[in-house]
C-alpha cells in the first residue's frame, strides 16, 4: 500500500452496470440493479426500467417527493433492506448550489447514489516537518468505519445549515472547540469521488478546511463519536496512511489532499499527477457528461 494506492481506490465504477435515478428527466443518482428491483415493489412511486429508475411525475414538489421517498425508505428499513434510520435528511440536487428536489434520509443516500456532502477539518500544530496533526479514533459504535482513524472534526452536511455553521457545530460536538476558535478554520477546496462499496454507491463531495491550532488546545469529544485523540507527527500520519488501512477511506483522501497542498507530496514524485488528478471528479457540480 502507498499514498498513490489510496487514491486509486477512488476510481469510477462501471457506470453501465448502474441505473440512473431520474427526477424530471434529470439524473440525481445511481442505483445498483438489486436495489432497483426492490424499488419495483413501489409502482405508485417509481417507474423501474432496465435503463433507469424514475420518480413518478405526480411528485412535483419538494414536500411531495420527500414524503414519497420517506415512505419507501421506512418500509425498506423495516424489511432490513436499508440500514437503521438516522432521522436526518440530506438534500438531493444536481449540485450543492442548486435548489434540492427533495430531502432524503441519510442512511438511504448510498442506496440511491445521490450526492452527499460533508465538512472535514484538518487540525494541525506547527509547520513543515515539525508539524503535528490531530487524529481521532472513531467510536466502535459508529455505523460506518467503527474504530477507524479520522480527522479532529468531520461531519455530514445536513439541510438547513451553511457550511461554516456546520463546521462550528461539529467542532463543538466532536472536539469541544469554541466557536471563536472554530471560525479560524480556513476553506481550502474539496475532494470528491463516485465509488461502489458495501453501502451501495458513495457519491460524495467533502469540503475541506484547515485550522492551525494552538499548542495548548486539547480536543475533547462530547457526542460519543470519537473514542480517543492523538497528536501525531506528520511523518507518522504519512507512514500510517501509506502502509495500513487504519484511516477511514474518505478521511485518507482528504489527508492526501492536505499533504499535496502543504508540500509533503511534491511534483518530483512520479505519482504526483495521478494523485492530484484523482482527488476530485468533475461531475459533482452539475456536469451532465457522466
Amino acid at each position: 500500500m502507498s499514498l498513490v494506492d489510496r487514491v486509486r481506490l477512488f476510481r469510477l465504477p462501471d457506470l453501465s452496470e448502474l441505473r440512473p435515478f431520474l427526477i424530471e428527466g434529470k439524473r440525481l443518482g445511481w442505483i445498483l440493479p438489486p436495489f432497483a428491483e426492490r424499488l419495483a415493489n413501489f409502482p405508485n412511486v417509481f417507474e423501474v426500467g432496465a435503463d433507469a429508475v424514475r420518480l413518478k411525475d405526480r411528485y412535483d414538489s419538494y414536500e411531495s417527493r420527500s414524503e414519497a421517498l420517506a415512505g419507501v425508505v421506512d418500509a425498506l428499513a423495516r424489511d432490513g433492506a436499508l440500514p437503521k434510520l438516522r432521522n436526518e435528511r440530506y438534500p438531493v440536487a444536481r449540485s450543492f448550489y442548486d435548489r434540492p428536489f427533495l430531502g432524503l434520509e441519510r442512511s438511504a443516500v448510498p442506496s440511491f447514489g445521490t450526492l452527499a456532502y460533508g465538512v472535514h477539518l484538518n487540525g494541525y500544530v506547527g509547520e513543515g516537518r515539525d508539524m503535528k496533526m490531530w487524529i481521532g479514533r472513531r467510536s466502535r459504535h459508529k455505523p460506518t468505519g467503527p474504530l477507524k482513524l479520522d480527522h479532529v472534526v468531520a461531519g455530514g452536511q445536513p439541510i438547513g445549515l451553511s457550511l461554516m455553521e456546520n463546521v462550528i457545530k461539529e467542532c463543538a460536538e466532536e472536539a469541544a472547540m469554541s466557536a471563536e476558535l472554530a471560525r479560524r478554520s480556513r476553506p481550502v477546496g474539496f475532494t470528491s469521488y463516485l465509488i461502489r462499496n458495501y453501502e451501495g454507491i458513495r457519491n460524495d463531495v467533502l469540503f475541506c478546511y484547515d485550522i492551525a491550532l494552538p499548542e495548548s488546545f486539547r480536543p475533547v469529544n462530547t457526542d460519543g463519536e470519537i473514542e480517543e485523540f492523538y497528536l501525531w507527527p506528520i511523518d507518522r500520519v504519512i507512514e500510517v496512511l501509506a502502509t495500513t488501512e487504519e484511516f477511514k477511506f474518505n478521511v485518507a483522501l482528504v489527508i492526501v489532499d492536505f499533504l499535496v497542498r502543504h508540500g509533503f507530496i511534491s511534483p518530483e514524485d512520479p505519482c504526483y499527477p495521478e494523485i492530484v488528478l484523482n482527488l476530485r471528479i468533475r461531475d459533482h457540480f452539475g456536469d451532465e457528461s457522466m
